[in-house]
């Protein structure tokens, strides 16, 4: 099996370094870019093809929840994980698409391997 491509959004240098530094820390996931805004992601997903896409909720421009739908409007696209600073109870995902939202204080090898399963297994 090949390594799960990963493709890190967010619009803050450090947390970009903290995820990617997951993302490699984790087995059978390789990060393949790192792009600061919405709209970069968008680009950056047609060029990349990543499996996955780590999104941050909060960026300049068009938002998290704005960019994962316009990648997700063609219908087959990748699985998108929101990420942001908010609690679980805190934050409604619904309607954007992101198969889920995980808050960065709990992002960690672990998680991301639970999270990319339950969307992989349609959870």
């Amino acid at each position: 099996m090949s390594d799960v491509r990963v493709l890190v959004v967010d619009d803050q240098e450090p947390f970009r370094h903290a995820m990617a530094a997951v993302v490699e820390a984790t087995d059978g996931f390789v990060e393949v870019g790192a792009v600061a805004s919405g709209e970069d992601s968008v680009t950056a997903v047609a060029r990349l093809r990543p499996d996955l896409v780590l999104m941050d909720v909060n960026l300049p421009g068009i938002d998290g929840i704005e960019a994962t739908q316009q990648i997700l409007r063609g219908g087959e696209g990748p699985v998108v994980i929101l990420l942001s600073t908010y609690d679980e109870d805190e934050f409604d995902r619904q309607g954007c698409g992101a198969a889920s939202y995980v808050p960065k204080a709990a992002f960690g090898p672990a998680r991301l391997v639970q999270e990319w399963e339950a969307a992989r297994s349609g959870r």
